[in-house]
């Protein structure tokens, strides 16, 4: 019998820190203090207006974005024709932490093979505005972070998510 690591990679130690700030301790019981650990670098956060809800910059045109999904492939996806390998609920996370597991997420499924994924984003708040998550993660996508992973991204069928998900094609792995 071999010893295993005991080490997390760093993709699973950013898991670990999502999960444990969400952890409450139990009654009569002291919180435990948890580390920053470093994640990946993100872009420059954009100025916050007076309303406190930072604003997604619009992309300029000379910029390489990722281009939406073609008709059929969003059919076949939709009827479930083409499987859906991998999804990933962002559900009340903060951007900060959304950021961090998309990425790692991401990253994960483009080395495994991966080629079409599910994000949900959820819809908002329910006062009527767009969710911030919704609105800041196909911007996401179309940074030069998400560039090398993202081929290409659209809104998921009503059956997936609707306007509260993303399917997401994965570039192909090069040998």
């Amino acid at each position: 019998m071999t010893r295993r690591d005991n080490r997390l990679s760093e993709d699973d130690r950013i898991l670990w820190n999502l999960v444990a700030r969400s952890a409450r301790p139990l009654k009569g019981k002291k919180a435990v203090e948890i580390p920053e650990l470093g994640v990946e670098p993100k872009p420059a956060p954009a100025p916050t207006p007076a309303n406190g809800v930072p604003a997604v910059t619009a992309k300029p045109k000379t910029q390489h974005v990722s281009h939406a999904l073609d008709d059929q492939t969003l059919d076949k996806l939709a009827k479930g024709r083409l499987p859906i390998e991998g999804r990933v609920d962002l559900h009340g996370m903060t951007q900060d932490e959304a950021y961090s597991l998309l990425f790692a997420f991401l990253h994960r499924a483009h080395a495994g093979g991966i080629r079409y994924v599910l994000i949900i984003t959820g819809k908002g708040s329910s006062s009527g505005g767009d969710g911030v998550l919704r609105r800041a993660v196909p911007a996401w996508l179309s940074t030069p972070a998400f560039r090398p992973l993202v081929s290409s991204h659209d809104h998921a069928a009503r059956n997936h998510g609707g306007s509260g998900a993303l399917y997401v094609r994965l570039r192909r792995t090069r040998p």
